[in-house]
């Protein structure tokens, strides 16, 4: 069954300069007679530091025992699909970072719904922080009329609701980014149905701005961006709440996530239990799927588009613990915390635009296994 297509956002905008990576320390080789001097693999976990951040730690694929041979494919498949930007991380090092075309390490560029992460995280920290309550109903924070269904329907549906896709609302609008009330219409009853329904969660952020009574791209800095060294800023593109950043910096969030909301021992997200829901699948109706986040190794998964359950991983090539952002056109955050890697893909669509997983997917994780196996 093929994936449906949706339209597409578009947007190129630059934002704040970011940082270029370190070059690779060389490992010699041994005289006549003598082995070469073996690199050991770093077993602690890396921080690229958050006041120099031009500064990051490498490793290379020898010291890994990495397929150098492959990478060339890699990069080809890569090239040819449109990518601007590719990293992959290791225990917090650079191991590969690419950029193609005019694309460089200081440019920005839109996460799509990858950035849907950034929300879910935001939200469990305001929640540990005691301005919300993600069972609490969404109006409590919107207000009476945030939607176009009596009060009695529109109380049923919660922040957690938003969180995991299953508010109810009428997908079958003109317009599933539309935020105003009118879009806004009753379908199923919470709990009931899972829909990749694009306009309940951006009115996230409006809950989490009204809760801490900040301007959400200033809390979202204070709470994550700064403490973690990240740049960028979210911003408006008609309906949707669109994040812009380098490559770089959704690294720096990948990191994040394989540390379970701790940087170098500052806690950024304390509360385990969230965070343990948020990354696991959050209801039955798409195993697939956390609070925002997309989940590999399930018995089966729904995309967005569409009403159909298909059977098996939602990612076949990739490693089964993988949780990732996945955005329009590709934007790839990939997070693996049984190999602890991070990788980044940033850049146009592969071949057709799907809203969040696609084809693609699959065909780049059998080109990075080659490398990495």
């Amino acid at each position: 069954m093929k994936f449906s297509q949706y339209f597409s956002l578009i947007a190129l905008l630059s934002v704040f300069v970011s940082c270029s990576s370190d070059s690779e320390p060389s490992t010699e080789t041994g005289k006549s007679g003598t082995p070469p001097a073996v690199t050991p693999v770093p077993t602690e976990t890396y921080f690229p530091p958050i006041s120099r951040t031009n500064e990051w730690e490498t490793l290379s694929m020898e010291t890994l025992g990495w397929n150098e041979d492959e990478v060339s494919n890699l990069y080809f498949f890569l090239e040819n699909n449109n990518t601007d930007a590719f990293i992959i991380i290791k225990d917090g090092r650079i191991v590969i970072e690419k950029y193609f075309g005019d694309f460089k390490s200081d440019d920005n560029h839109a996460w799509n719904s990858a950035g849907k992460n950034l929300t879910a995280m935001l939200t469990g920290i305001a929640q540990e922080e005691g301005f919300l309550n993600i069972l609490e109903p969404t109006s409590t924070y919107l207000g009476e009329g945030w939607t176009n269904m009596p009060l009695n329907q529109e109380q049923n549906i919660t922040i957690k609701n938003q969180l995991t896709m299953t508010t109810g609302l009428d997908y079958t609008v003109e317009d599933i980014f539309c935020t105003d009330p009118e879009c806004l219409n009753f379908l199923n009853d919470p709990n009931t149905f899972w829909y990749y329904h694009n306009g309940p969660y951006t009115l996230l952020d409006d809950v989490i701005a009204n809760a801490t009574e900040r301007d959400f791209n200033a809390y979202f800095s204070e709470k994550i961006k700064e403490p973690i060294g990240m740049q960028g800023l979210f911003l408006k593109i008609g309906y949707n709440n669109v994040f812009f950043s380098t490559a770089r910096s959704m690294a720096r969030f990948g990191i994040l996530n394989l540390n379970q909301g701790n940087w170098d021992g500052t806690s950024i997200l304390s509360d385990k239990e969230y965070f343990n829901a948020m990354t696991n699948s959050s209801q039955n109706y798409n195993l697939a799927y956390g609070y925002l986040y997309w989940l590999n190794g399930k018995s089966s998964f729904r995309l967005p588009s569409s009403e159909d359950e298909f059977s098996g991983s939602l990612i076949p090539n990739a490693p089964d613990d993988l949780i990732a952002g996945l955005g329009l056109n590709d934007q790839k955050l990939y997070m693996v915390p049984s190999l602890d890697m991070v990788i980044v893909r940033m850049g146009g669509a592969s071949n057709e635009e799907f809203l969040g997983p696609s084809s693609f997917d699959n065909e780049l994780w059998e080109l990075i296994n080659a490398v990495i196996e």
